[in-house]
């Protein structure tokens, strides 16, 4: 995949201080890790202003070791997302620079606002208010027209082309749904695939990105990279996040990053691939049930969900065209029309479609 980073600008970075301190840590407004001796470092990085003129600001660890592999670690770019925060933290909190060959560099609520009010969306004030999502305007512009396409180029300008070889972005699904534990990869890239098959996750779906995401932007530069979905949100999902752990060391042993045998894999995990989704949406408002659950395989023709009205009346079944498995799901109970009841992860090569 060709690369469109601009070596002449990446070399000229230098870190940048502001003079400023938060709660004791020190803040930066660019990053060069090239600056930072071995050890851990903390940051609060300098994002867009808000309205007040006043900035939003970043959490930002980075365990620097000898030279090596550079990989970066992303948390939060929606607010509603929490299992990732905690994956992170219990990543960063197991490595020791003094025994490291490269840098790892975790970035925590990417969507400051979006984070303080447990919500999906970044919250702006323009024309009355409007909700972005910041996942969809990737690498930015810090001349842009609104605030969150203006902080997404300050991240990827001045904190992440800079400083990144491969990048690992965690999500969950969004507030009222639930994910297995699930990775999108571009297997386009050989060595993106390489890295998505050290993760012993549920599922895995090859897949090309969505226009604007931060996967995308990477992938654009010749970064690997992929999307790993630690299930619901709001929570911390123990189990899940033990999958992400495991699988994320394992990409640091891989890359030589930290000594130790790689864990299990998709391979142990029984993971199962697929490269197409089918989206099941609401036809009416009503009351949902569910009759199967996350991982559970269908079959062509199965029903999956039905509606009900206020009085009890069945309004609406929802059936599959595809054998797969169930990959995301509606946890909200009361369902408008359009809204996504579930989606099915399969391989159009081998899936029977009615």
């Amino acid at each position: 995949m060709t690369t469109l980073i601009d070596t002449a600008a990446v070399t000229s970075v230098q870190t940048t201080y502001t003079g400023d301190r938060l709660q004791g840590v020190s803040v930066i407004s660019e990053l060069n890790v090239n600056d930072l001796g071995v050890g851990k470092h903390r940051f609060f990085f300098q994002g867009v202003q808000m309205g007040t003129g006043q900035h939003w600001y970043l959490p930002v660890v980075v365990a620097k070791g000898a030279p090596g592999k550079r990989i970066v670690l992303t948390a939060g770019v929606h607010g509603d997302e929490l299992s990732p925060v905690n994956a992170l933290q219990r990543i960063m909190a197991q490595l020791d620079p003094l025994q490291m060959t490269g840098t790892v560099m975790a970035v925590y609520d990417l969507s400051r606002p979006a984070k303080e009010y447990t919500q999906r969306n970044w919250p702006i004030a323009q024309k009355g208010g409007a909700l972005i999502d910041l996942n969809r305007v990737w690498p930015g512009d810090e001349a842009g027209d609104h605030p969150p396409i203006r902080h997404a180029g300050l991240l990827w300008n001045r904190l992440f082309q800079p400083n990144v070889d491969v990048a690992l972005d965690f999500h969950t699904a969004s507030t009222g749904g639930d994910f297995t534990m699930f990775i999108f990869a571009d297997f386009r890239n050989p060595e993106t695939r390489q890295l998505a098959e050290l993760f012993p996750v549920e599922q895995i779906k090859n897949d090309p990105g969505e226009g604007g995401s931060l996967e995308l932007a990477f992938a654009q530069a010749g970064i690997p990279v992929m999307t790993i979905e630690i299930g619901g949100p709001r929570v911390f999902d123990a189990r899940k996040i033990a999958m992400a752990i495991e699988g994320s060391l394992n990409v640091l042993k891989h890359y030589q990053v930290i000594e130790g045998s790689i864990g299990r894999t998709s391979r142990e995990a029984g993971t199962f691939f697929g490269d197409e989704m089918e989206t099941i949406r609401a036809t009416t408002g009503g009351y949902l049930e569910m009759l199967v659950d996350l991982k559970d395989k269908v079959t062509p023709g199965q029903t999956v969900a039905i509606q009900r009205n206020s009085f009890g009346d069945i309004v609406a079944e929802y059936t599959v065209s595809v054998a797969g498995e169930v990959a995301t799901i509606a946890r909200d109970a009361l369902t408008e029309p359009g809204s996504r009841i579930l989606q099915i992860l399969y391989n159009r090569a081998n899936s029977t479609v009615t």
